[in-house]
Formats: C-alpha cells, sequence, structure tokens
C-alpha cells in the first residue's frame, strides 16, 4: 500500500442523484469506448452493469465472498482504478472506508454516489454527513432530493447494510442513470430505460415480502447479525436476536455468556422461525448459535454480503426472499 492510501477517514463523501459530473476531463471511456465505472463491491458492481448495459465498463474491488469491507485493504492498483473511473459507487456509512481512502488519495473529481446518502433512509443523513466530514475529491451537492421517511427502520446506530432495502436499490439505480448520463448523455435515455427497468424488476421480490407481512407479520426471527435487517423488516418479522449479540459479531468482539444463552434459548421456547444467518462470519458462537437451530428443529437462512457466483443483484434478492418466505411460512 501507498503512503497516500493510509490516509485515514471513516466513510466516503457522496454526491447526490441530481449531482453533475465533473467537465473537462480528458477522456470519458475506458477502453473499447466504454465509460469507466469504479464500485466498492460487487453488489453495487451489479447494479452499475445493469444501468450501464454494453456502454459501460464496470470494475467492482471487492468482487469475493473471503474480502470483508470494514477491514479490506486497498493497493495501488485500486488507487488507479478510482483515479481513472468516470463515475464511483460507493456504500458510504462507513461500511467500505477503504473507498474513502482510495477517492482521497486519487484525488478524482468523479462524481460519486453513495447508498446510504441516496438512500433517504432514517439515519442516513447522519451517517453521510460523517463521510462528509472526511472529505474527498470527487464532486458532492448538498442537495439531497427526496427522501424516503426510513420505513420504521430503528437500529440505534445507522444499519450500512442498505442494498437489503429494495427501495435504496432502486434510488441508486436511478443516481447511476443521471450520473451517466451527465458524462455520455447521448446514452441518457438508454441508461434512463435501463434504470427503470432494473427498478421495475424488484417489483416480484417486494411482492414476496408483502405476502411474507400479509401472512406472518409479528413472527420472530433470530439473526447473526444486522446483514439482511432490512428485508426482515419489509416483511414485517421481528428480530428477537439481542442486540448484545449481534452487535458484538459484528464488531467482532466477545459474546459473553449470559447473552450467548439467551439467544440460544430462543429455538429452544419457539421463539423464532427462522435463524438468517450470515453464512460469511463465522466464529465460536455464531456456530454455537447455528448448531442450536439445527437442534431444535429451526428453519436456517443463509445470506450473504456479497454477490454469489452466478447470479445478478436482483435473482440474489429474489433467492434471499423466497428463501426467508419458505422458513417463516413452512
Amino acid at each position: 500500500m501507498t503512503s497516500a492510501l493510509l490516509l485515514s477517514a471513516c466513510g466516503g463523501g457522496s454526491t447526490s442523484p441530481g449531482a453533475q459530473a465533473s467537465t473537462g476531463a480528458p477522456s470519458t471511456a475506458a477502453a473499447g469506448g466504454k465509460i469507466a465505472l469504479v464500485a466498492s463491491t460487487d453488489v453495487w458492481g451489479s447494479v452499475a452493469e445493469a444501468v450501464g448495459g454494453d456502454a459501460v465498463e464496470v470494475t467492482s474491488i471487492i468482487n469475493d465472498p473471503s474480502q470483508d469491507p470494514h477491514s479490506f485493504e486497498a493497493t495501488t492498483r485500486d488507487q488507479l482504478l478510482v483515479q481513472d473511473a468516470k463515475v464511483v459507487v460507493m456504500n458510504g456509512g462507513g461500511y467500505d472506508p477503504f473507498m474513502t481512502q482510495l477517492l482521497s488519495a486519487s484525488g478524482t473529481k468523479a462524481p460519486v454516489v453513495d447508498a446510504v446518502e441516496v438512500s433517504g433512509l432514517e439515519g442516513s443523513q447522519e451517517a453521510s454527513a460523517e463521510d462528509h466530514g472526511a472529505g474527498h475529491g470527487g464532486e458532492h451537492s448538498d442537495d439531497h432530493g427526496d427522501h424516503a421517511d426510513g420505513g420504521g427502520h430503528d437500529h440505534g446506530e445507522f444499519n450500512e447494510h442498505v442494498w437489503y432495502d429494495l427501495g435504496t436499490a432502486g434510488k441508486v439505480a436511478e443516481a447511476i442513470a443521471q450520473q451517466l448520463s451527465a458524462v455520455d448523455p447521448s446514452g441518457a435515455s438508454t441508461f434512463q430505460a435501463n434504470a427503470k427497468a432494473f427498478t421495475d424488476g424488484l417489483a416480484a421480490v417486494q411482492q414476496v415480502e408483502a405476502s411474507v407481512k400479509t401472512s406472518s407479520a409479528g413472527a420472530g426471527v433470530a439473526i447473526t447479525e444486522p446483514v439482511p435487517d432490512y428485508m426482515l423488516e419489509a416483511m414485517g418479522l421481528v428480530v428477537k436476536t439481542p442486540e448484545a449479540f449481534s452487535e458484538a459479531v459484528e464488531e467482532g468482539t466477545d459474546v459473553s455468556p449470559a447473552v450467548l444463552a439467551d439467544t440460544k434459548a430462543l429455538f429452544g421456547d419457539g421463539a423464532v422461525k427462522a435463524l438468517v444467518y450470515n453464512e460469511q462470519t463465522t466464529g465460536a458462537e455464531t456456530e454455537a448459535v447455528l448448531d442450536a437451530a439445527k437442534a431444535a428443529g429451526t428453519a436456517v437462512v443463509p445470506v450473504t454480503e456479497t454477490l454469489p457466483d452466478g447470479q445478478d443483484y436482483t435473482q440474489w434478492m429474489t433467492a434471499n426472499a423466497e428463501a426467508i418466505r419458505a422458513a417463516v411460512q413452512g
């Protein structure tokens, strides 16, 4: 890692959906005449591919399930990718702090789509303000547009896993379309049509969420981390896991024996219908909870933070929603 990449920050500044791309850049395209777009993870890279189509060359810095965005260390190659990008897409909210380092070190003037900022979820603006305080070279605007009311999300601290909120994914697609249109006005109608098609394609997943809410609202579920919480909330499901457990797992700290015992007890007394388990983060405590769920005959639904091989964003979210529905209604 170069010394420039050692710049410390916690999250990155961002561009609102209406911000304009920088002007005066020597080139707007990658090899083959395509627009170079860099995403922090393959989740947002998949959304960008859906919007950009053949006109965009998308590079996702994290595209391997074994890579942890929280602790990922960027390389000089990553810095060059960001430096040459014409649009950058990041998660924000402190989830992918390596992108803030890259944006600062590269000195890029490319517009940045920050999913947390675009989301409009409750607490997102506070989380984004922290990122803005770190600052970076990309353009951003104080005009954040219309925001949703957050849908009742209440995580104490903001839950940065916003890609499990389908409304946010649609907003990010629209923001990407606007930024690509600013870079290449001739392709604007295509980008906007692609974004609409992507957003429309999420309707079927939202119908699955709605069907669970209709039939099973109030049903209890357990988690190991708050990764899928936005989807669970959209389904009207209630997370019963002690917050001290999921927070400790997410932060990599020890779980007290009492909290572990309380979490395992959820399965013995039938308080939950399913364990929604982040299979990318495992340890002795999560394995103990998984074993307890299996021993009690509780359905286990594995989820991930990055795309499974061979699936795009919509296919992935469809599979997640269907698996949760089957577990809760089974």
